[in-house]
């Protein structure tokens, strides 16, 4: 059966990203299509060292748990990664483990080659789009197909619990999980 794998950048226990992540994948899942959410909030990952042992030896070398959820998205159809926004971008550890995903995948089986997805951002005020942007480009240099939705996939959020007050955000997230499913059937 297809999977998804969701990512959530948030390192809060209760986070806004996380209920927009835990959103979309009912809307994935409505469509018959299984997802499996990873939180980095318990993680400490490390930025790419450059060192190039992921060409030869297909993983990467830093153990900091990402080659676990590196081997879960290998295995997947789909990929969600989803950022709070943090000064304006994405948070420092998505990015890093987003590069090092990127990283692995390019010098091996090239596993994210016309995997479905898109990134996902949450913010109080701003720097949703320049998140989206930063996000983005990991999706076009990996050869991925972006699904889209109606809006781009960002929610306004505050204090934690408080992504559903944002409707208009929920319902552009909710339209872009079917959609991701909707391209997953189509291609297998």
């Amino acid at each position: 059966m297809s999977k998804v794998i969701l990512l959530c950048g948030s390192p809060r226990k209760n986070s806004n990203t996380m209920d927009v992540l835990s959103a979309c994948a009912e809307e994935i899942e409505k469509e018959g299509v299984d997802t499996e959410i990873i939180s980095l909030k318990n993680e400490s990952i490390r930025s790419c060292i450059a060192c190039n042992k992921c060409v030869s030896t297909g993983n990467c070398i830093l153990n900091d748990g990402l080659e676990e959820i590196i081997e879960k998205i290998r295995n997947a159809d789909g990929f969600i990664p989803a950022a709070p926004v943090y000064f304006g971008t994405a948070r420092g550890d998505i990015m890093a483990a987003l590069q090092r995903i990127g990283k692995v995948s390019r010098g091996n089986d090239k596993f994210l080659d016309w995997m479905v997805g898109g990134p996902i951002a949450v913010a109080r005020r701003g720097g949703h789009t320049l998140t989206l942007q930063e996000m983005m480009m990991f999706f076009s240099i990996n050869n991925m197909i972006i699904a889209g939705s109606t809006y781009w996939n960002m929610v306004f959020a505050g204090p934690e619990g408080t992504a559903f007050e944002d409707e208009e955000g929920i319902n552009t997230i909710k339209l872009f999980g079917e959609n991701v499913a909707k391209i997953i059937k189509k291609i297998n």
